[in-house]
């Protein structure tokens, strides 16, 4: 599978600061310090109604992070999936009564022109769940032969008393990962398993639904959170430097992919941070396929509103934070828009080496974008009420702009 086309990333004069970013494992901020690659995987779309708001903020921050990376002159592996079969997916082609891998390419290819059109840089790996099939089944072998594993009717699930480290990307107890597994896409309740946890590993064939040869396995479909494994194993290996994704992945997706990866290889943790971005709401409600509550990046775009517009709307909040899109926010974001285009359209202007740094500083800090915003207005705000000598200020700007937050003016 394919990603998009990568935007220029403008060079900067200097060098940016490492990332001091909050870890959910903690439950505090850790300084990261990769080595000249930073490896960076984010959990992807379940392409059966792609990409609304919340999609656009999950993947702006880990744009930024990458962004900050490549500002310290480090290089990027950075690898995200598609979960391009599930069971959403399969029950919205039944639905519609489409064809599920049509529309699985149909939601896929959107959310390519909507990621291009946000200038979000595209990972190294882009990789499907179905093409992950191969290297998926020797991993859901060798939890057996490990005692990891164990058969319920044709279906193989994991244990989480396997691992020792289990709990500790999320730190829940018992009773509230119990209510999150049922509430997301677990099956807590289902007799005759050893723990109500345990996720599935490897799906027996259902009639009427795709199904795969697993070899030992017998024929049928990968569980969700192996999926990921193999293929953040495969192309980035353990203790990679970010697991990302939005907050509502941390359970049980990542904590049941930790566990799978930490039986498999012996080796603590998967990742050296667990970054979550918070959800994004609409009249009172998080914004999800189940509620049909969604504003979608494509649609703002058939309606003419500017990509940048959009994507400043998404830095105006931090990413950790749950906050409601409006009508207000979009408008916000256009005049702060218009803004910083009039000011940097003139010859010249007040230095901007200052501001560089004080955006520098401020995402390094937890990917605060929004005090990197404020940072940018009062420059504009000067250069519109004093103007300045430097003629190269406002190049410097624009790049800046550009580089660091992703925005074209």
């Amino acid at each position: 599978m394919h990603a998009w086309p990568a935007s220029e990333v403008p060079a900067l004069p200097g060098q940016g600061r490492d990332l001091r970013i909050h870890d959910t494992a903690t439950g505090g901020p850790v300084t990261l310090d990769p080595g000249p690659v930073a490896r960076i995987y984010v959990c992807g779309i379940t392409p059966y109604d792609a990409t609304h708001m919340g999609h656009a903020a999950t993947y702006n921050a880990f744009d930024l992070v990458q962004r900050v990376w490549l500002d310290t002159k480090r290089q990027v592996h950075y690898v995200q999936n598609v979960t391009d079969v599930d069971d959403p997916l399969l029950e919205r082609a039944q639905r519609d009564g489409v064809d599920w891998v049509a529309l699985a390419e149909q939601e896929t290819t959107l959310f390519r022109e909507d990621m291009t059109a946000l200038r979000m840089l595209p990972p190294r790996h882009y990789i499907g769940a179905v093409e992950a099939i191969p290297g998926i089944v020797p991993l859901v072998e060798r939890l057996r032969e490990l005692g990891a594993a164990y058969e319920l009717e044709g279906d193989i699930y994991f244990s989480v008393e396997s691992d020792p480290h289990f709990g500790k990307v999320s730190g829940l107890d018992a009773a509230a990962m119990r209510m999150l597994s049922a509430e997301r896409g677990g099956d807590p309740d289902r007799p005759g398993k050893k723990n109500p946890l345990d996720p599935m590993l490897w799906m027996a064939a259902r009639e009427g639904e795709p199904s795969w040869d697993g070899g030992s396995l017998g024929h049928g479909r990968p569980g969700w959170h192996i999926e990921c494994v193999a293929i953040a194993l495969d192309h980035l290996g353990m203790t990679f430097d970010v697991q990302g994704g939005g907050s509502d992945l941390a359970f049980p997706h990542h904590e049941m992919g930790a566990s799978h990866a930490q039986v498999l290889t012996g080796e603590f943790p998967m990742a050296k941070a667990y970054v979550h971005a918070g959800m994004v709401a609409l009249d009172g409600e998080k914004m999800s396929k189940s509620k049909g509550n969604l504003v979608f990046v494509s649609q703002l775009r058939r309606d003419g509103v500017d990509p940048a517009a959009i994507r400043l709307a998404l830095l105006s909040h931090h990413y950790r934070a749950d906050w409601e899109w409006t009508d207000q926010v979009l408008r916000d974001a256009e005049e702060r828009l218009a803004r910083w285009r009039a000011a940097v359209s003139r010859p010249d202007g007040p230095s901007a080496e200052a501001l560089v740094e004080e955006i520098r500083e401020a995402l390094s800090n937890d990917l605060d974008a929004p005090t990197a915003l404020a940072a940018v207005d009062r420059w504009a705000a000067v250069q519109k009420e004093e103007g300045g000598t430097d003629t190269g200020a406002p190049g410097v700007v624009s790049r800046a702009v550009d580089a660091l937050l992703g925005v074209a003016l």
